[in-house]
């Protein structure tokens, strides 16, 4: 299947100025002495980033890590500083988990600049107990907020994680597609509201073919169930029990996709603003 992820509607969003400040504009001191280029809001302000990836360590390796950089060669975050929304219906996706790897690569939300990094438990890598099928990966500047009960999925609360979207095409660490959502899944991970964005990415042949959920089934039958049943299962084989589904266990529409990153966006914008407490989570 082809979906990929990335998406929120025509709103304002918290957008970076690309990469620098603009003249006139501060920077913000953080309690821990970093400091943060200020952030700017814009209704129109759409930015296509020139990105570098530098890779420092080595693979399957504890202190692997897969950075951003901009054209200057200055390190900024991916979750950060790469934009949400590109306009006309485009959205960025951040590929994490290749196609058919195991290893569990995932932004790390509390280093400075938040690398890519493979997860760890008790000073162990973490892998998945079997291949994903697809991409999997973040919807930039998005954040489900623990503080936030959802009422629509059983009142969980937000995982405290950027938004995770699902796309097809195999792509590599790090690489940024261009992709449109489709479908939204509620996944609830012990408790926690763990969204899943199904989107396709614009460079696939079918792209212009499929442009809501039902047009999933219609080209890429079986996908939906396939996606739902690996989230569901994949903690069973380490003794855990399967994740539960909201929404009746259904992919919600586009529409309801768009709702959820509109959401999350927002929340993030918030949390750069620090009108919520960000915790052990890097701003910068």
């Amino acid at each position: 299947m082809a979906p990929t992820t990335i998406a929120a509607p025509s709103s304002c969003m918290l957008l970076k100025t690309p990469f620098s400040l603009k003249r006139g504009s501060k920077a913000l001191s953080l309690n821990n002495g970093r400091r943060l280029s200020k952030r700017l809001f814009s209704c129109n302000a759409i930015y296509n980033p020139q990105v570098r990836i530098k890779r420092e360590g080595q693979p399957k390796t504890l202190n692997y890590r897969v950075f951003f950089e901009d054209a200057s060669g200055k390190k900024i975050s991916p979750w950060h500083d790469v934009p949400l929304h590109l306009g006309n219906g485009v959205f960025n996706f951040i590929v994490e988990i290749p196609k058919e790897s195991s290893a569990k690569m995932e932004v790390a939300t509390v280093e400075l600049y938040t690398p890519i990094k493979q997860d760890t438990k008790k000073g162990k890598l973490r892998y998945y107990p079997y291949n994903i099928n697809w991409n999997y990966g973040l919807l930039p500047q998005t954040w489900e907020d623990p503080s936030f009960a959802n009422s629509e999925v059983e009142g969980a609360f937000g995982d405290n994680d950027p938004v995770w979207a699902i796309t097809d095409s195999r792509g590599k660490i790090g690489e940024i597609l261009k992709v449109k959502p489709l479908a939204a899944l509620a996944m609830i991970d012990e408790g926690e509201l763990d969204w899943k964005i199904v989107a396709i990415s614009l460079g696939d042949p079918r792209a212009s073919l499929v442009n809501d959920v039902n047009d999933i089934e219609k080209h890429f039958p079986g996908t939906l169930t396939a996606i739902r049943n690996w989230f569901r299962d994949y903690k069973i084989p380490d003794g855990k029990p399967a994740n539960k589904f909201g929404l009746g266990n259904k992919a919600a529409s586009k529409e309801y996709a768009l709702k959820v990153i509109k959401e999350t966006n927002e929340s993030w914008a918030k949390l750069v603003k620090r009108s919520i407490p960000a915790g052990d989570l890097s701003l910068v």
